[in-house]
């Protein structure tokens, strides 16, 4: 199956949804990669299931294939990382036509990525994400960065990826918790954009946990869809892009604190419930759709309250949200299900009460 992004006229790139890697050569044709290097990049989780079959799937389409392994985890997603990569590249010899190959989830993207945009100020990158949260989010719309200190992808540009090929296959090796993570962001999307999305993720719990392809395929491809008519609208987040942030802004400062020890999409989950309770406290939302939420995560293996977390220290770490604006986060609700808007009068006491809601020591279960 192919997607067709337009995010701009020199920002066209398809996504591919296949069961492996087979279709990769006929994917990159239009590339023109046959006299190029590529450098696939990946972790040393990945690597270990997936670089081998990459490396084959290649073979005929690139002139020389070349791979940069780094340890797994979000703490090497740094300068550092993206400095040895870069020794990599130029001792390989590297030029502006040659091209990377992020194979991975979202740390191997991000930080592949800003290489790729960095790099003798920008060469050509592919997206072969392996996890169903970069399937689904990171590795469409072209943000690229990485963390600096203990600030998430405080440093990183937009560099549009030439092609996204996802090979749903990779989903079956998933650990549970990792499929569980890439479901907060598929939710999130049917909350933002799409009632019936929502609705179809609601009924469809026992298919998609059997990771049977027949579900796997129309849930990644409604997705990705909903991605795509996001940032075709909004390529560098001026406007509806922000809508993608919901659950973020207390999902990122409870992700923060807690050392990364939770994962990026139970973090969202979180959020999500403490951005619908704001919704349902303003009206837009009724009680039912507020539980009904909060029980769609659960189902899918996603909690939806935070333990061991003060709620001041919480709100404190919103305040470092890299979508503040002058002073102000832009804060996104929910209209209704499937219709999300930016807040700018979101205030610090409405926020604390929502991150009182979802901590646990307050007797919310």
């Amino acid at each position: 199956m192919k997607i067709e992004v337009n995010q701009g006229r020199e920002d066209r790139y398809a996504i591919y949804l296949e069961p492996d890697f087979q279709g990769l050569g006929y994917a990159l044709a239009d590339l023109e990669t046959k006299e190029r290097k590529i450098c696939i990049v990946a972790d040393s989780t990945t690597a270990e299931l997936y670089l081998e079959p990459l490396k084959a799937a290649l073979q005929g389409c690139c002139a020389r294939v070349t791979s940069f392994v780094f340890p797994a985890g979000e703490e090497h997603k740094t300068l550092d990382t993206v400095r040895a990569l870069y020794e990599h590249l130029i001792l390989e010899k590297f030029d502006r036509k040659d091209l990377l190959a992020a194979l991975g989830g979202g740390v191997v993207g991000d930080l592949t990525g800003f290489a790729a945009a960095t790099y003798l100020r920008g060469i050509r990158f592919i997206q072969v994400p392996t996890t169903l949260l970069s399937q689904v989010d990171s590795s469409i719309g072209g943000k690229t960065g990485v963390d600096f200190d203990s600030y998430k992808n405080m440093v990183g540009a937009f560099h549009m990826p030439s092609l996204v090929y996802m090979n749903l296959g990779t989903l079956k090796s998933l650990p549970e918790r990792q499929f569980a993570s890439g479901m907060g962001e598929i939710i999130k999307h049917g909350l933002i954009q799409d009632r019936d999305y929502y609705e179809w993720l609601s009924s469809h719990e026992k298919e998609v946990a059997a990771r049977n392809y027949d579900a796997l395929l129309p849930m990644v491809e409604g997705s990705c869809r909903i991605k795509r008519h996001v940032v075709e609208e909004d390529p560098t987040e001026k406007g509806i892009r922000a809508w993608l942030n919901f659950g973020h802004t207390a999902g990122h400062a409870i992700e923060k604190l807690k050392e990364f020890s939770l994962c990026h999409g139970e973090c969202v989950a979180v959020g999500s419930v403490a951005a619908a309770w704001i919704s349902w406290k303003r009206g837009y939302l009724t009680r039912e759709e507020l539980l009904e939420i909060e029980n769609v995560f659960r189902r899918y293996g996603l909690p939806v309250r935070v333990s061991g977390l003060e709620p001041e220290r919480i709100l404190s770490a919103t305040k470092l949200d890299k979508k503040m604006e002058a002073g102000k986060i832009k804060f996104v609700l929910l209209k209704s299900i499937g219709e999300a808007f930016v807040a700018r009068d979101v205030e610090d006491q409405e926020l604390l009460e929502a991150i009182r809601y979802v901590c646990e020591e307050n007797g919310h279960e």
